[in-house]
């Protein structure tokens, strides 16, 4: 008999397939917000007119902007951000861009609610052992119109990068979640295909560690599954042609499917967790780190949870097939990278991998049981 428990969280909209600046106005006035602080792409506000349109169509009702956020989201660029919104008196955060971006956002409003001013602060609110400490909610809540589809915008967690650690750390709280996510298809053609491409692959991790895990539900599986039947038909049509906006906005609602079951309760496994550590130590791009350890993890774990993986196999079009084997041949097809040494880390990093990636949150629950760093040592193995 299935048991569990299904939040469901504080977004309240999805708006797919309007464009983003009368979006963004409609989503104002339906939440009655006065002074928006606007975190962007700096690229897309120094090389596109997107950011402009926005500005122009909010009028006296953009406050100010920030368009200053690094890539895994460093303290320092959050505490910039917060001084810069709390100075302008935001009453809304409106963020577009990457997932960058959006965290840095969430970060935002729980530091603004708490009167964090410096980097030091963010110790405060930051997730310790598992858990969230205690603090006073958001108030300044947040509209995201995301540029990627690693999915972000769906979520009420925040990865924030220590760098004096170089260690990712996550803050959590159930009103971070945006208000409302805008998909606009059109906005993201300005993304680089690279970066477009890899975050579908993190949104396709969403999908399978969640299908395969032992804490999955049918509530998550019909999202999930229908997620990534959705990523692995659209992604090669956006590669095949760049300016279609329907495989577009196909690879964004399967985006949006593929955080349906991390909501609904369902942890990642040890593609994620790994990838945290990828990600902060290495500063390896987000997706990259699932294109290059989903396959890796899919083959360590097949011991474990063939059947699941048949799942994942068939959702993709080759039923019958090794999950692994159809994982490694599509990302390769979207010329992806496909190993470690591709994103230069090599044997002599997996000692220190290992034993970091043990104090994330997803190894624990990993479907087949991780004891300790030899085992996470065979997985970067199998991806070097």
């Amino acid at each position: 008999m299935h048991q569990g428990r299904v939040v469901y969280g504080a977004i309240e909209e999805v708006v797919f397939g309007h464009p983003a600046a009368e979006a963004v106005v409609a989503q104002m006035d339906r939440l009655g917000t006065r002074r928006a602080f606007l975190m962007v792409s700096g690229t897309l506000n120094r090389q596109t007119d997107e950011i402009a349109k926005i500005k122009d169509a909010l009028g006296a009702r953009c406050a100010g902007l920030f368009d200053a956020m690094p890539a895994h989201t460093p303290r320092e660029a959050v505490i910039a951000a917060t001084n810069a919104a709390r100075e302008v008196n935001a009453d809304l955060i409106v963020t577009v861009g990457g997932g960058s971006i959006t965290d840095g956002a969430k970060a935002v409003q729980l530091c603004l609610a708490n009167g964090i001013d410096d980097v030091e602060g963010i110790e405060r609110i930051r997730v310790h052992k598992g858990v969230a400490p205690e603090m006073t909610a958001p108030d300044v809540r947040q509209v995201s119109v995301p540029t990627t589809i690693a999915g972000g915008e769906f979520s009420a967690i925040a990865g924030v990068t220590d760098r004096a650690t170089h260690v990712k750390q996550m803050l959590r709280h159930p009103l971070t979640v945006p208000r409302a996510t805008i998909l606009d298809p059109a906005i993201t053609v300005h993304t680089p295909e690279w970066l477009f491409l890899s975050t579908g692959i993190r949104a396709v991790d969403h999908c399978v560690e969640a299908i395969c895990s032992r804490e999955t539900h049918p509530y998550a599986d019909a999202q999930s599954v229908k997620g990534l039947a959705m990523l692995a038909d659209a992604l090669p049509r956006v590669k095949a042609d760049p300016a279609d906006l329907d495989a577009r906005m196909d690879a964004q609602i399967g985006t949006w499917l593929s955080m349906g079951a991390l909501a609904a309760g369902v942890p990642m496994g040890a593609s994620h967790g790994i990838g945290y550590v990828l990600g902060a130590a290495f500063d390896v791009p987000h997706g990259y780190t699932s294109c290059i350890m989903l396959p890796a993890v899919m083959r360590w774990n097949a011991r474990d949870n063939a059947e699941r993986q048949m799942i994942v196999a068939a959702a993709m079009g080759f039923p019958g097939h090794n999950a692994g084997d159809v994982l490694d041949a599509f990302i390769r097809s979207l010329g992806m990278p496909r190993s470690l040494s591709d994103v230069r880390v090599s044997p002599e990093h997996f000692d220190a991998i290992a034993e970091q990636a043990m104090r994330t949150n997803w190894i624990p629950r990993n479907p087949r049981k991780i004891d300790g760093p030899a085992d996470i040592r065979e997985i970067l193995l199998l991806a070097a």
